[in-house]
């Protein structure tokens, strides 16, 4: 790792950018033939969202995009993730696209390019359109072949401008907290369903992948974007060993499993024998969903530490992805999650950037030879505007500094990452929190929608103007 003196420098051909998502950051949700998606409707259903906030205006970005590019630019980015909204391209989840919808993505890539901005395209970022949930969502095998149609329009009209795409983000997210703990939409709450739609959600990316490469140009990039969890043990027992493993093939195996390697581990069906039989999983699929990549997206926030129960302790505790009677993890209830000693940040996750390295490290020997990203890493802290209206955030710089610096020790360490995407270029609707955690590098007046770049914001674009990351004290 380097040390505390030496500067962090990255190679040049180093991408820095920022991340966001549809639904979190667009607003004008029935604007331009939009309807609405599972994320419409679970913010709308009461006691589902803080104060039953929702994504209806969010940040306005439908509206202000060029603004926030501009915004961009000034920062120095040389990239920018965003999603597509499924349902502003395709309202009901089949047939035709609206082309209304697609010519928002035109302008903003347009925007992008014009400013020396590499778009990279998340396809499916957790909004499924909510007439695909009535016909049974996820869960559902027929949902896999409407994303690949899906895929295969976003493709077509945007292929010849935008070179990284991203099938899936986190779908961990979309099928355990969706289906199994109900804490994101769809907000249901049946272990077998979530294993379901897990495996659907595989096929659905590998399909798109097949889907994508007719309707694009070679030279562009396809990628799945895993938020795979550092699982460790408690203690070294055998006992809480067996525990982390099960925990890694819930969290990790059961997506890059199939993905990687072109199996789902044994030990995952044994494991959860008790939900379901996986008889779901035809011939052919895992040889679908094992659709060769250009690049893997890592997406990383804490470690999860593990035990096996003892005495009277059942279930979940403080893993770390909301409250709920219903745990996300199927067959887990006799496994127990403790919270990681050490500081936190405002979501109650500890900081901990060795699991950075751990899991880029890991990801080295799963797929050699696969180009990484960190498509997703960051923190949300309680920022306030001083009296001068600037926001100073240093723990957030101390976050990033520790965090890039372990993805720079990776790098020396032979880890092909080229690129970091912080979360998030701007505060934003953060899920079933509402807007009462902010992650951005960008400050937002949820009254007034002013943007303001914190201290980490011209942080960050020093490192990226630089390649070399300014000291961790410095509110650049």
């Amino acid at each position: 790792m380097p040390d505390s003196v030496s500067p962090v420098t990255f190679p040049p051909a180093f991408l820095w950018g920022a991340a966001t998502s549809a639904y979190q950051i667009e607003g004008a949700v029935r604007e331009d033939g939009r309807t609405p998606s599972i994320w419409d409707t679970f913010s709308h259903t009461p006691g589902r969202t803080a104060g039953g906030e929702t994504g209806d205006v969010a940040v306005d970005h439908y509206h202000r995009y060029r603004d926030d590019v501009a915004l961009m630019a000034e920062l120095g980015l040389g990239a920018y993730r965003f999603s597509v909204s499924w349902s502003r391209v395709q309202p009901t989840g089949r047939g035709p696209a609206v082309q209304r919808g697609l010519d928002f993505y035109r302008r903003l890539v347009d925007e992008l390019l014009a400013r020396g901005i590499k778009p990279a395209l998340t396809l499916y970022h957790w909004d499924l359109p909510q007439e695909l949930e009535d016909a049974g969502g996820w869960p559902v095998r027929d949902t896999a072949f409407r994303f690949a149609e899906y895929a295969q329009l976003v493709g077509e009209a945007l292929g010849d401008r935008v070179e990284h795409w991203i099938t899936l983000n986190e779908p961990w997210c979309s099928a355990f907290l969706g289906y199994g703990s109900g804490v994101h939409a769809p907000g249901r709450t049946d272990p077998a369903a979530s294993l379901r739609a897990a495996h659907h959600l595989n096929l659905g990316h590998g399909l798109a992948v097949s889907a994508l490469r007719t309707a694009m140009p070679s030279r562009n990039q396809i990628a799945v974007s895993l938020n795979s969890s550092v699982v460790r043990p408690l203690t070294q027992d055998p006992a809480d060993l067996a525990a982390a493993r099960r925990i890694d093939d819930l969290a990790n195996g059961v997506f890059h499993g199939p993905m990687l390697h072109g199996a789902y581990p044994s030990s995952l069906f044994d494991s959860t024998r008790s939900v379901t039989d996986w008889s779901y999983v035809l011939d052919g699929d895992v040889r679908t969903i094992n659709a060769p990549l250009d690049a893997l997206g890592l997406n990383y926030y804490t470690p999860t530490l593990v035990s096996a129960a003892s005495g009277e302790v059942k279930g979940p505790r403080a893993d770390g992805h909301g409250s709920s009677d219903h745990s996300p993890w199927p067959a887990g209830d006799d496994i127990v999650f403790h919270q990681t000693p050490g500081e936190r940040t405002e979501m109650g996750w500890t900081i901990d950037p060795t699991g950075l390295y751990d899991l880029i490290m890991r990801y080295t020997r799963e797929a050699p030879g696969l180009p990484l990203y960190v498509t997703e890493n960051g923190a949300a802290y309680d920022d306030k505007p001083d009296p001068e209206g600037r926001v100073h955030d240093p723990e957030r710089i101390a976050y990033l500094h520790g965090h890039l610096s372990e993805v720079r020790h990776a790098i020396a360490d032979g880890a092909d990452v080229r690129g970091y995407f912080l979360w998030s270029l701007m505060d934003n609707f953060e899920w079933a929190y509402g807007y009462g955690k902010r992650f951005g590098a960008v400050y937002v007046d949820y009254a007034t929608l002013e943007r303001t770049p914190k201290s980490s914001a011209r942080w960050y674009a020093e490192a990226a103007r630089t390649g070399v990351l300014p000291p961790a004290d410095s509110a650049a």
